[in-house]
């Protein structure tokens, strides 16, 4: 597996209603879009691999990989035609959860936004449940 790919941002969702919905993980279509631009130049790989880590000053951080093959044991979410798998340990922190890509003028990342989350450290890296 290779090293994380891009930077990843944890949002505890307060303000904003997220619908449930039986999927672990819906993809906006501006994650979609980046997914599929990411995936565009790399035949080999056939998606991304969402996993958790224990790191950081909250205990978890994402970790977003590419991967060439899904295991056995992985999640897989299919839309529009992308493909993300998600890891036996990141399944149950990632129920319900939006995964977006935002970009500003200083940064470009994937921000999860889970209704999970019981708190995060004050630079979004790390969460707990």
């Amino acid at each position: 597996m290779s090293a994380s790919m891009v930077r990843a941002t944890v949002r505890a969702v307060s303000k904003r209603k997220i619908l449930p919905t039986r999927a672990a993980l819906t993809l906006t279509p501006s994650a979609v879009n980046k997914i599929r631009v990411l995936l565009h130049d790399k035949p080999e790989y056939i998606g991304l691999k969402v996993g958790v880590r224990t790191r950081g000053c909250n205990g978890l951080t994402y970790t977003l990989d590419y991967t060439k093959e899904k295991s056995k044991s992985d999640e897989e979410v299919l839309q529009d035609g992308v493909r993300v798998f998600i890891e036996k340990k990141a399944q149950l922190t990632l129920l319900g959860t939006e995964m977006d890509f935002v970009e500003s003028k200083l940064s470009s990342e994937f921000v999860f936004n889970n209704p999970n989350i019981k708190g995060t450290c004050g630079c979004g890296e790390s969460f707990n449940i």
